[in-house]
């Protein structure tokens, strides 16, 4: 787009989103705060699917996390989670906070959305891309994100949820910058906090709604087709935005999943060599769970 600065890009890009996507889920009432929302019809459905799985005992050693939010009814979410609050090692999974990073110093005209800039950050998102991820993260600043996780304002990594959040590392060789201050985390989440994420992202209180749907549309068409992109193949229509990571037996995932009228954020961690199979076996069990139930 020549002759053309960043904030006529991305208003440009935010009716194109707007126009191609399903209606938007902006509403004018304050959207409740999450961990206030836990429904106990969906707690049970997914510690149901969790027993056919025989995922249960991964569960009990704390080796699997999972956090659950029905969204079809925005202004009424529905939570379930089963380790919600436990931090755990999330490989790229965190890079969505260097993405919150970016857009907030976009909007606020310390970072120009140029050509170069929009390709890091689709690179860094759709194909996990860690030199991208690396060069962003460099870019919007360590200090700067990990200030900006902490704040007020989001409080993405909060102690009195266990943390949440954490980009305390490049994704390369270099040493650990600052680990994070309750798990000494370098690339750090818990299931709720990114839960928590999503559901911001979802109602326009990422940054703004014209940031937060560019932010979506940086999520969709995942290039990598692994975890819950695998599990909900055989479902080609189901539309999901997503960011996930895979470290050694270190496995993520999370999306917000729009399918059949319905939509819902699902986040998983897992330590575990099988972990990844874990994942696929997952999302479709609790892709069968959200489309069954009764909506809000």
């Amino acid at each position: 787009m020549p002759n053309m600065n960043s904030k006529c890009k991305v208003f440009l890009i935010f009716l194109l989103v707007l126009f191609f996507s399903s209606p938007p889920v902006f509403s004018l009432s304050p959207a409740p705060a999450l961990e206030t929302c836990r429904s106990n019809r969906l707690q049970q459905g997914l510690e149901s699917c969790l027993r056919d799985l025989q995922l249960d005992k991964s569960v009990a050693r704390k080796k699997l996390s999972i956090a659950l939010v029905d969204i079809t009814d925005p202004d009424h979410p529905l939570l379930a989670e089963v380790n919600g609050d436990r931090m755990m090692y999330a490989a790229s999974l965190p890079k969505i906070a260097i993405l919150l990073g970016a857009y907030e110093q976009i909007a606020n005209g310390e970072l120009e959305l140029d050509s170069a800039i929009e390709d890091k950050l689709t690179r860094m998102i759709r194909n996990s891309s860690n030199r991208a991820a690396t060069e962003m993260l460099n870019k919007v600043g360590k200090s700067y994100l990990a200030e900006l996780l902490q704040s007020p304002k989001y409080r993405l990594y909060d102690p009195a949820y266990n943390g949440g959040l954490w980009v305390g590392k490049d994704y390369g060789k270099a040493g650990a910058w600052k680990r994070d201050p309750l798990a000494n985390l370098s690339h750090g989440a818990t299931a709720f906090q990114v839960a928590r994420f999503y559901y911001l992202l979802e109602t326009g209180q990422l940054v703004s709604p014209e940031m937060s749907l560019e932010m979506k549309a940086k999520l969709s068409q995942p290039a990598i087709q692994h975890k819950f992109v695998k599990g909900l193949k055989s479902r080609p229509e189901a539309v999901i935005y997503r960011k996930s990571g895979s470290w050694r037996q270190y496995h993520a995932d999370s999306a917000i999943i729009e399918h059949d009228g319905r939509r819902y954020i699902v986040v998983a961690l897992a330590e575990d060599a099988q972990g990844g199979a874990w994942l696929s076996r997952l999302i479709a069990k609790l892709d069968d769970l959200i489309l069954q139930s009764p909506s809000s």
